[in-house]
């Protein structure tokens, strides 16, 4: 009896053994860069809890690839918006041997670490990163679920001259890829639409805070309207700076500024329907029942409000995955042809990409601030 009862154990334990192989969970890991700490945090946390959302509705599906049930993993690193941490993150990725990357938040962070991931085969969707310059390197790897700066700045330039009736503009850039990116498709598209518009130009830093003397400077030529190219912890401390100078011109920039933040960022100096920023995407119809309840989703989950590129993380993160299913492999050189190819029914819309890599029909949304409230004026194309 004695020697009985050792090896049903035993044999017990083989069994589970044997069964647990057989479901045994695949990990799949999913990196993600975006800036945690310093001035761009807000940012980062927004990218990063988009992720979080995909991974734990994949993981609720219980998504079998290969034959086998696998379970996401997220890899969060911190590139603190500046481009040697980025490339450092991007390499602490590919030794972890992670099977795709989302990120990075900002162009200049993006186009270095993507040479990371192409040298890697590591395929690559920035939710964020709107530089031209990132898909016009040749990389295979390298995607992107928003707009670009030339149909972002390109359009504000021609709404700055066309609908605000601008005759003489002030454009203010970071110098950031991103920031001066944006700020050159604003001037080309001001120009094509009123090639005499006048333009004066000066440039500040990512960490700014002082404006005195180019809004000085900017005051003497009585612009109609300010455009920035940089993100919001400079544009809110400027518009305040701004109105302390007198300064009554529309501010207008991309979708750095376009968040919820600005508002608070900015406080009293800004006015109602004084800013119009254009945040890279935009729905309409029927899918803007989906955003509403992504963003209810969003809040409950994490007890905050979206910033600006939540949505478009967890598209990502859904597209890549849709991908790894369709080649029935996490492989990336087996799944990279299907992430090419693929149509994939998004929250923000419909992504597929052209062959760069861009999304296909980008869309933009146009909005303003009433009451401290960011508030849609229209999605365009």
């Amino acid at each position: 009896m004695q020697f009985k009862t050792k090896i049903i154990p035993l044999a017990g334990a083989i069994a589970l053994a044997l069964a647990g192989s057989a479901f045994a969970q695949e990990v799949i890991k999913i990196g993600h860069v975006a800036p945690m700490s310093g001035g761009q945090a807000h940012y980062g946390r927004d990218n990063a809890n988009g992720a979080i959302l995909a991974v734990e509705d994949l993981n609720a599906k219980g998504i079998t690839i290969g034959g086998k049930k696998v379970k996401f993993e997220l890899l969060a690193e911190d590139d603190a918006a500046d481009p040697k941490q980025g490339t450092a993150a991007a390499q602490k990725l590919v030794d972890a041997k992670v099977k795709g990357v989302i990120g990075h938040l900002n162009s200049g962070t993006t186009i270095p670490a993507s040479k990371i991931y192409n040298d890697a085969g590591i395929p690559q969707i920035s939710p964020s990163a709107t530089n031209p310059k990132y898909t016009q390197q040749g990389f295979k790897t390298a995607f992107r679920v928003v707009a670009n700066d030339g149909q972002l700045g390109g359009t504000l330039g021609k709404y700055a001259v066309d609908t605000l009736k601008g005759k003489s503009i002030a454009v203010i850039d970071d110098r950031s890829a991103y920031g001066q990116g944006v700020a050159d498709e604003f001037i080309k598209g001001a120009k094509a639409k009123s090639p005499s518009v006048q333009i004066v130009q000066q440039y500040t830093n990512d960490k700014a805070t002082d404006f005195n003397a180019i809004l000085t400077s900017i005051k003497g030529k009585k612009p109609d309207v300010v455009f920035f190219g940089g993100m919001d912890n400079v544009a809110g401390p400027m518009l305040r700076q701004m109105k302390q100078l007198g300064i009554n011109a529309k501010f207008m920039g991309g979708d750095g500024i376009c968040t919820a933040e600005l508002a608070k960022l900015a406080g009293d100096g800004m006015s109602d329907n004084q800013v119009i920023c254009a945040e890279a995407g935009g729905v309409t119809g029927a899918k803007e029942k989906d955003m509403e309840q992504f963003v209810a989703r969003y809040k409950k989950r994490f007890n905050l409000d979206v910033q600006i590129y939540a949505p478009y993380v967890y598209d990502a993160v859904m597209t890549m995955a849709a991908a790894m299913q369709k080649a029935n492999s996490a492989e990336p050189e087996k799944y990279l042809p299907e992430l090419a190819k693929i149509k994939y029914e998004g929250v923000t819309g419909t992504i597929a990409f052209d062959s760069k890599g861009d999304i296909k029909d980008g869309s933009l949304t146009l909005h303003t601030y009433r009451g401290g409230k960011k508030e849609k004026i229209a999605v365009v194309k």
